[in-house]
């Protein structure tokens, strides 16, 4: 650590062995000559991407007003707490997501709003994603410019749809035409790249062993840090470092499970057995990633597209990608229905986290900025009209409580252009977009 006058630097950390352990945002990070200014947390951005896949019952999804909202639909209901912090978008579209594999193709779009090269082999193309253009400004800040998150382990080889390669179905995020990123989807690997300071995972897992915690290697430091620290930052970090060791334990407790049970080849073996749990747990290591500024950038694939996965704790024992055929059929509509809301509660779930951590002068929830969607409006059809598209957080400008409907189908590149730009990424274009969505935005004086 290191301590100059009055102010704690603010990239400081915790040290032990195989642990760097970064700290939130503290008042002691500030001079005390500059407390009437604005806290530098208030410009602090962080931009994020929630994927659900194969589209939604437009019927269930769609706020019945628009403008100024009070109410939300029934797919979106769990969003009700966050409504102020909430924008629905209608009628969105990605005009190059038609092709031969259109979940493929929709899965590559949503980020890029770029047409997929046709290909199964390794010379895939497609276009730059906006979250990487985003890591490329407000990335160079933190120490891991972006991650890119899922809960599947799948492979980047091989025809996944209709003649195109896995990287199109696996992949959001593009650190150029030809560079899919690869999503994490094993919570203690995430666990490591965010805490670990260069040590082999070996060393890492035997001082665990011997431990039983990562923050006992760093308890010396910690203990001379909380006697240097105020009253309100002794708070902060004390929770904080809860949140880091409650998320180490469910980790662990997973790996216990793992090794009690045969393993699941479909998932990490350190993930819950739990699908909900694993969702949750990689949204808690977001929150934590953000809090202790790691990074700004997240892209999380709940579930990839032409998902097999059952939900029968709720009441869908079938199948989501058969159920999203639907036909029409409205029994098979209300459990599509059905799985649109158990996936929104889950991102609901992740807003509560982001409005309960304290972030300089508000949450970290009011200094971010988050899309909620699918590259598929009608999964039925296949089409990659009406997009269910919502957008929450704060960023500084972000009106909530409204539902933008869209008389025209308008590209979704509008939305991630508007985005871009609250997070103080100044472009006057992306992809395919013609303008951004003034709707979206409170005034600048505000």
């Amino acid at each position: 650590m290191i301590i100059t006058k009055m102010a704690l630097p603010r990239r400081t950390f915790l040290r032990g062995l195989g642990t760097t352990l970064s700290l939130p945002l503290l008042d002691a990070m500030f001079p005390a000559m500059s407390s009437l200014a604005a806290s530098p947390a208030s410009q602090v951005r962080r931009i994020g991407y929630v994927y659900i896949p194969m589209g939604m019952n437009a019927a269930r999804w769609t706020p019945r007003g628009e403008g100024r909202i009070t109410e939300l639909s029934p797919s979106l209901a769990p969003l009700a707490p966050h409504l102020d912090h909430v924008t629905v978008l209608t009628n969105t579209e990605l005009k190059r997501a038609y092709g031969p594999g259109n979940h493929a193709t929709g899965n590559a779009a949503f980020l890029s709003t770029a047409l997929a090269k046709k290909t199964e082999g390794s010379d895939y193309e497609l276009a730059t994603t906006c979250d990487q253009i985003a890591a490329q400004i407000i990335g160079k800040e933190t120490a891991i410019p972006s991650l890119e998150l899922g809960t599947d382990l799948i492979a980047q080889v091989g025809n996944c749809d209709n003649g195109l390669a896995c990287a199109y179905m696996n992949s959001l995020s593009w650190s150029s035409p030809t560079t899919p990123l690869p999503t994490d989807a094993d919570p203690r690997m995430l666990f490591e790249r965010l805490f670990g300071d260069g040590a082999s995972p070996e060393q890492r897992r035997a001082e665990l062993r011997k431990s039983g915690s990562m923050l006992d290697a760093v308890a010396v430091e910690m203990t001379t840090l909380q006697r240097r620290l105020g009253a309100s930052d002794r708070t902060k970090v004390s929770q904080y470092l809860d949140s880091v060791r409650e998320v180490e334990r469910r980790i662990q407790k997973a790996e216990q499970k793992g090794i009690e049970e045969l393993p699941d080849v479909t998932r990490p073996l350190t993930a819950p057995a739990s699908w909900e749990d694993h969702v949750k747990l990689m949204f808690d290591l977001q929150v934590l990633a953000m809090q202790a500024d790691i990074t700004r950038v997240i892209t999380f694939q709940m579930s990839r597209e032409v998902s097999t996965r059952t939900y029968p704790q709720i009441g869908v024992p079938e199948a989501h990608h058969p159920t999203s055929h639907h036909g029409g059929d409205a029994e098979k509509l209300e459990k599509l229905a059905k799985i649109n809301a158990y996936h929104v509660s889950l991102f609901a779930y992740y807003l509560e986290k982001l409005k309960a951590t304290p972030d300089g002068d508000g949450s970290l929830l009011d200094h971010s900025v988050i899309m909620l969607g699918s590259g598929l409006g009608n999964p039925d059809v296949h089409d990659h009209l009406n997009l269910p598209i919502v957008v929450a957080g704060g960023a500084g400008r972000l009106k909530g409580g409204r539902h933008i409907k869209y008389e025209q189908p308008t590209a979704l590149g509008n939305v991630h252009l508007t985005m871009l730009n609250l997070v103080g990424v100044d472009l006057d274009k992306f992809g395919d977009s013609d303008g951004v969505v003034p709707e979206l935005l409170q005034p600048a004086s505000l």
